[in-house]
């Protein structure tokens, strides 16, 4: 049984953890308006105002006497069943803790308030196509990631950075898998193209803003994004921010040209937002609210974005929809035109643009050329040069131009160089080995999604992974969830069969 005596540490415990978790939402809350509405003057100050926040969440985090209450509680954690909500709030608030005592404040003050300089430089730079300007700022960048990263040390540079988003991961984890991937996918992408291209013409008329939001919106509502607890807004780079249970927001850019372009980055952010709604009330305001790792969170954009947004049941339902509201646009083309458009293989230079067949690749280079910075072998200055290089040799494309080259994503100008980028492969590999799982356990699941219905599959994740939240780790949720650790074998699958038949090839 619990020891008595110690109820009153856990309480002390809870509260330590919430006050911490306040401050990082209101941090999380100043990203997003700096994002979205904040007016270009405020960016100075707002980077001083995020610092000064982060510091302060830093120093409580690792005050001294949160590590002593942790220590005296361990006694009462091994009283405990393993994954009980109380077992787990105190073991992982004890690996954060301990993780967090290595880094300096002010460390945490000046990394912060360089990143907020960083993404206004890059948010103009990114459209003047202008890398001269954002390049000292990347520079830097590139110094405080291997600074963070000497203070944990690890068999290389990029290990510290990763496991900061995948606790238990290591660039020698992750490497084999994306060689296996790669000399998986590339006689894919070969084989489809010497297949007949499909024509998606049909995507790129005009649309216009206003009614493709008012789709989407319906369409998000359908799929079960609570809009009493979120909210859609615009932003030069699509992402999700949760500031608690009952406010976890989303962003998205439309192309008026380019109808898939908001309505899948809205549906993928959905995914992500629709995870943090789905944990249990229980956690919230503790270390265990938020998803279980950057991969896995990464999983259920991608899953609902791509197993289920670019199915053809889920355009069973809802293509008469989107045709009746693009009549003129649509009106000649039928839902198995629609469906292959959607689903067209063609290498691009945009990642986020790019489908799931290739799409994999754009992060492999990613992950390739930040290992590269972080271990010296290339200079931020030569980086618009390797990346085309690389998108030479691999997607058989030159960027003519860094706004849809180098400047494409806001990762490593808003955040650190290195610990995110795999978590997007990685994160396609477990989005098709849940799904495949959901599907064994209740076949009736496309049949719902055939009928528009979602809550069955909504009920299945929830039950599965929202709810636990960061209580396990990525292994430990992919084992007790499916049974096995992480394989290839089901995306490549899903990859074969769908492309197969959209190409009429044997893949």
């Amino acid at each position: 049984m619990p020891l008595p005596n110690q109820e009153p540490q856990l309480i002390e415990l809870k509260q330590r953890l919430s006050e911490i978790n306040d401050i990082e939402s209101v941090i999380a809350l100043l990203h997003w308006d700096q994002a979205t509405y904040m007016p270009a003057g405020g960016a100075a100050a707002r980077g001083r105002q995020i610092a000064t926040l982060k510091q302060i969440a830093h120093e409580k985090l690792t005050d001294p006497n949160l590590g002593q209450l942790l220590e005296d509680l361990r006694p009462y954690e091994a009283s405990l069943p393993q994954d009980s909500l109380a077992a787990s709030l105190i073991a992982i608030a004890r690996r954060d803790y301990q993780r967090a005592i290595r880094v300096p404040s002010e460390f945490m003050a000046r990394l912060s308030q360089h990143q907020a300089a960083s993404y206004e430089a890059w948010s103009e730079a990114r459209p003047a196509n202008d890398f001269a300007k954002v390049q000292p700022y990347l520079e830097k960048t590139l110094d405080l990631s291997r600074e963070l990263a000497s203070f944990y040390g690890g068999k290389q540079v990029a290990d510290p950075l990763i496991e900061r988003n995948d606790y238990g991961l290591s660039v020698d984890a992750i490497k084999p898998i994306f060689q296996q991937l790669r000399q998986q996918l590339l006689p894919l992408v070969q084989a489809i193209a010497s297949a007949p291209q499909v024509d998606d013409s049909c995507l790129h008329q005009f649309y216009g803003e206003q009614e493709q939001l008012n789709f989407i919106k319906g369409v998000l509502f359908r799929l079960g994004y609570d809009f009493n607890r979120g909210r859609q807004d615009k932003t030069l780079h699509p992402f999700a921010s949760k500031f608690s249970i009952g406010d976890v927001r989303i962003t998205t850019r439309v192309y008026e040209h380019h109808l898939d372009q908001a309505l899948f980055s809205s549906i993928h952010e959905m995914g992500h937002a629709m995870y943090e709604q789905g944990l249990s009330p229980d956690l919230e305001a503790t270390p265990l609210a938020m998803g279980t790792s950057f991969s896995v969170h990464e999983s259920q954009s991608r899953l609902w974005e791509n197993l289920v947004g670019r199915s053809r049941g889920f355009w069973e339902w809802f293509y008469p929809q989107l045709q009746g509201t693009f009549i003129r646009q649509l009106g000649q083309t039928s839902s198995e035109q629609f469906y292959r458009a959607i689903n067209k293989v063609q290498p691009s230079l945009i990642r986020t643009d790019a489908d799931e067949v290739t799409y994999n690749l754009h992060v492999m280079i990613r992950f390739d050329l930040e290992l590269a910075m972080l271990e010296g072998t290339l200079s931020v200055g030569d980086l618009p040069k390797a990346w085309n290089e690389r998108y030479q040799k691999d997607l058989g494309l030159v960027p003519s131009t860094d706004t849809n080259g180098v400047l494409q994503d806001v990762h490593w100008y808003i955040g650190l160089i290195g610990g995110m980028f795999h978590g997007y492969t990685l994160g396609n590999l477990i989005a098709a080995q849940f799904y495949e799982t959901a599907i064994i356990n209740d076949p009736e699941i496309p049949v719902d999604i055939e009928r528009g219905n979602f809550q069955r599959l909504r009920d299945w994740l929830k039950h599965h992974i929202y709810q636990h939240g960061r209580k396990f780790t990525t292994q430990e949720l992919l084992e007790r969830v499916t049974g096995r650790g992480l394989s290839l074998d089901p995306f490549l699958n899903y990859i074969r069969n769908k492309y197969g038949y959209i190409y009429n090839l044997k893949l």
